[in-house]
């Protein structure tokens, strides 16, 4: 089974994501994600039984606390992917890295470069084959003001079925 671990964002700038990215792909067919506006702990993996996962996962989010950050303005990775731009508070950076420390002893969860610790954190707007338009997409999103405080309050693993992504379980920290 493919599975993904997210965060995903909530209240108004996790409706302001969704809602965007469904306007770009109206507007100019800018396809994304097939999860809610989020960002990424660990891209899709393969396993057959994650029970060892959720047993970390629910012992994690009894012994830690949610912590701050913001979303402000947009950014890109090359013309693959547009972004809103995450900046974690140093809290919740060290709530991440503890927890990829933790998934590490996983041994069916494998940090590429430019994951784990050292990702840059982002929830994206639009990242399918988007090169041909990404410089009128990039100039329409940037017209639109995006500015957010946010909390980073969960940690939730989604699983691949029936070509989309749905809620496994979702693990509320404190």
């Amino acid at each position: 089974m493919r599975y993904v671990i997210v965060s995903v964002v909530k209240g108004k700038a996790g409706n302001f994501n969704n809602n965007l990215r469904k306007e770009v792909y109206e507007k100019l067919g800018a396809k994304s994600s097939k999860l809610p506006a989020h960002f990424t702990i660990k891209s899709p993996f393969e396993s057959e039984n994650i029970d060892d996962l959720e047993l970390l996962l629910k012992d994690f989010s009894l012994n830690n606390n949610s912590c701050l950050y913001n979303i402000k303005g947009y950014d890109s990775f090359d013309n693959r992917v547009i972004y809103m731009k995450v900046f974690m508070s140093k809290e919740g950076q060290i709530l991440h890295d503890k927890l990829i420390d933790k998934l590490n002893t996983l041994d069916y969860i494998n940090f590429k470069p430019k994951e784990g610790k050292d990702k840059i954190f982002h929830v994206t707007v639009s990242s399918k084959k988007i090169q041909p338009i990404f410089s009128e997409l990039r100039d329409y999103v940037n017209e639109i003001p995006c500015n957010f405080n946010c909390n980073f309050d969960n940690i939730s693993i989604y699983k691949w079925q029936n070509n989309t992504w749905v809620l496994h379980k979702e693990y509320k920290l404190l």
